[in-house]
This record gives C-alpha cells, sequence and structure tokens, in this order.
C-alpha cells in the first residue's frame, strides 16, 4: 500500500487483486462523433491526431498482437502480473452494441485480464450499450471513463466539446442507475477559466458522486487546434508551481471516496508545450511534498457533501 495522502486507484487494484496491476492500452479502430461529421470534423481543440491513444501503442497491429506486446513490456517494466484492458483511443463505445460485446469479450478471454477499462463521451452511451456494459460489470471488473473535462458551458463551446455539461451529468445518472464505475476525466488550465471555476468543477464530481476522477493539466499536443492557438502566442498556459498548487487545491476538495486514478497527463512524443509536462515524476513528487507542507490530505477542505464510491 502506498503512504499517499489521497485515495489511489493503484491502492485499490492491489487490495482488490493482490498483486501488481497495470492497464494494457489498446487502440481498437474507433472514431468519434466530434470528428466524423456527426457532431463535427474537428474534434475538441485539445485532442491530437491519435485521439487519447498511449504513446507507444502499436495501433496498427491486431488487437491481440497489442494486447500481446504491451503485456510484455509491462511485465519487463513493472513487474505486472495480472492486466486491465483499457480502451483508450477515441470514443470507445461508438458502435453498436453487439460488435462493441465483441470486441471486449476477445480482450477478456485473455487469462491474465481481470477487467475493462472503457473510456468514451458522455453522448456516446445508447441505452443499448448501457445494458450490455451492465452485464458485463456483473461478471468482470468494469470501469467507465468519462470526459467531462469541466462543467461551464462557455468552455466547452470554447474548446468544441460538441456536448453541453447537462449531457455529461445525464449520462452519469445513467450510469450509476446501472451500477457502473465512472471516471471521470478533469482538465485544469483550460482557457479563460478561473480558479474558482476550475475548482468549481472539481466540487461538481462531489456533487454528482463520481467514483473516480483523472485531473490533466492542460497541454498542448501536435496536430490539436490548441498548437495552432499556441503559435500564435494565444494560448497562456500554467507553470509547473501553478500546476502543483491547483491540484493540491483540488485534492483538498474532493471527496476521499473518490479514487485518484491519475494526477497528470501525458503526452512525450507528441507534446508541444508546456516542456515540464515530460518530467512527470517530478511534478507528482512535488505534489506530494506540497501535500506534505500543507499538512493537508484529500477531502480536508471538502464542502460538497454526497460522494457515494462504488465497492
Amino acid at each position: 500500500m502506498t503512504t499517499k495522502r489521497y485515495t489511489t486507484f493503484t491502492d485499490e487494484l492491489r487490495t482488490r487483486f493482490g498483486c501488481r496491476v497495470q492497464r494494457v492500452s489498446l487502440a481498437a479502430g474507433f472514431s468519434c462523433p466530434n470528428r466524423d461529421g456527426s457532431l463535427g470534423t474537428g474534434g475538441c481543440t485539445f485532442c491530437g491526431d491519435r485521439g487519447a491513444a498511449a504513446v507507444g501503442v502499436p495501433t496498427e497491429l491486431p488487437l491481440h498482437l497489442q494486447l500481446q506486446k504491451s503485456k510484455e513490456y509491462l511485465v519487463k517494466k513493472f513487474r505486472a502480473e495480472k492486466f486491465l484492458a483499457y480502451f483508450q483511443a477515441y470514443s470507445n463505445t461508438y458502435a453498436a452494441a453487439d460488435d462493441l460485446r465483441l470486441l471486449y469479450e476477445a480482450a477478456l478471454a485473455d487469462a491474465d485480464m481481470v477487467g475493462l477499462i472503457i473510456g468514451t463521451r458522455p453522448d456516446c452511451l445508447p441505452d443499448s450499450v448501457l445494458d450490455m456494459l451492465a452485464e458485463l460489470n456483473r461478471r468482470t471488473y468494469l470501469w467507465l471513463e468519462l470526459g467531462m473535462q469541466t462543467m461551464h458551458d462557455q468552455t466547452l463551446q470554447a474548446i468544441n466539446r460538441g456536448h453541453d455539461h447537462a449531457c455529461f451529468v445525464e449520462a452519469v445518472n445513467r450510469c450509476k442507475q446501472k451500477k457502473l464505475r465512472i471516471c471521470a476525466h478533469l482538465i485544469l488550465g483550460l482557457p479563460g477559466e478561473s480558479r474558482e471555476q476550475m475548482l468549481a468543477s472539481v466540487e461538481e464530481l462531489n456533487r454528482l458522486g463520481v467514483d473516480g476522477v483523472k485531473l490533466h493539466h492542460l497541454h498542448v499536443l501536435k496536430g490539436s487546434q490548441l498548437e495552432q492557438e499556441y503559435r500564435t502566442g494565444d494560448l497562456p498556459l500554467m507553470t509547473r508551481d501553478e500546476y502543483v498548487a491547483l491540484v493540491v487545491d483540488a485534492l483538498e476538495l474532493l471527496d476521499p471516496k473518490i479514487m485518484i486514478h491519475r494526477l497528470m497527463g501525458d503526452g512525450r512524443s507528441e507534446l508541444v508545450a508546456p516542456d515540464w509536462s515530460r518530467r512527470k515524476l517530478e511534478v507528482l513528487n512535488r505534489i506530494d511534498a506540497e501535500l506534505v507542507k500543507r499538512d493537508s490530505r484529500q477531502g480536508c477542505r471538502l464542502s460538497v457533501k454526497g460522494g457515494i464510491g462504488m465497492s
């Protein structure tokens, strides 16, 4: 177990499965309604050419070979013993329920897979897909990752998200009715947002009762619309120390029942800016140090009640 001052997803996995469990990031060939013309063609302004695909994932390979090669890498680097199949790139429920089931079942057929993580948009969850996910959830360990990014509609429009916050709220409520675990994605530092607005989005997660959260710093990826804004000097980005302080502010407000899946994003070879993003371990260590300096921990300034963490 870690000695972190916040509730880590890593500890949850070790407690539940009794060993080191790692995500295997997969690119299954999905698209996105904000790219294929259903909603738009440009995508969200922060999204790069690869969607949310993890760097290093051999996306050109068939799914079973992606699984095999990624597992070999994770065993060597982290001594992982079990794995979660992580459908990450683009919108991974953007297909017919029967087709999705075949894909998810194929991943679960691997003897070392103990569950699924499925990343998607809140507007890509028709009833047929939710029913199928609920059935899978009854026999495997399943998380659904939903992009909230912010609760503020003006910002959602500015980043060309293609849906409003009410859409996210509705999706969360429908998922909770199906007893699905929900991990929300939240971006800190979106253009035009104040510190108060960002922390209001954090408190909204408490109100909605999500089970996990991934915090991301705003970073610029190759091929994104944000890259154009950055190149022309129209995109302010947070410094490392500003981000560290803001993350600790957010953790202090966040219900301790909400598991922290991530505290900053990854860009690596796709990264344009900020350069400090390349030193992730350093940033995470500074977050830990700031928590110690303040003698604070997750939820110590909790002001919104009602988080309902899942088991």
